[in-house]
């Protein structure tokens, strides 16, 4: 688990976006602790609060980015793979999105969430007992 994050943690992909995919993946699997680890994460980089109250409902919330959108997208694709089957369109839409080395990174940090929010809940962690150490994001230049 830590490998996968530490290749998504070197990747090109916005540290901010990766904080939303992280959220939402952590919502639908109804994982407490990652939602609160998130949200405390997304707030310590500089992200916007209205975004956060609004990733839940992003498909209404004129707030996100195109790229945003494809990412969390896939995020909900992938997270409800038996439910959706991840369809062609969504992965049409991420690709056009993201370049081929930055679709893999997407793909591992939502496969690496889901297993984080499993262990999570499966082990019981505390809600609210989690402290952001991050710091503001530095711009990544491509």
């Amino acid at each position: 688990m830590s490998a996968l994050e530490e290749v998504v943690r070197s990747s090109t992909l916005e540290p901010e976006l990766l904080e939303l995919v992280k959220l939402r993946a952590s919502q639908i699997n109804g994982c407490a602790y990652c939602v609160d680890m998130h949200t405390k994460d997304a707030r310590a980089i500089g992200e916007d609060e209205q975004r956060l109250h609004l990733v839940a409902v992003w498909r209404e919330a004129p707030v996100f980015s195109a790229r945003e959108r494809a990412a969390l997208d896939w995020t909900e694709a992938l997270t409800k793979l038996p439910e959706t089957g991840a369809p062609a369109d969504t992965y049409e839409l991420m690709a056009g999105a993201f370049d081929p080395v930055e679709q893999v990174a997407l793909t591992l940090a939502i496969v690496a969430i889901n297993g984080w929010n499993r262990l999570a809940v499966g082990f019981r962690q505390p809600v609210g007992s989690y402290t952001s150490h991050r710091q503001p994001a530095t711009e990544v230049v491509r």
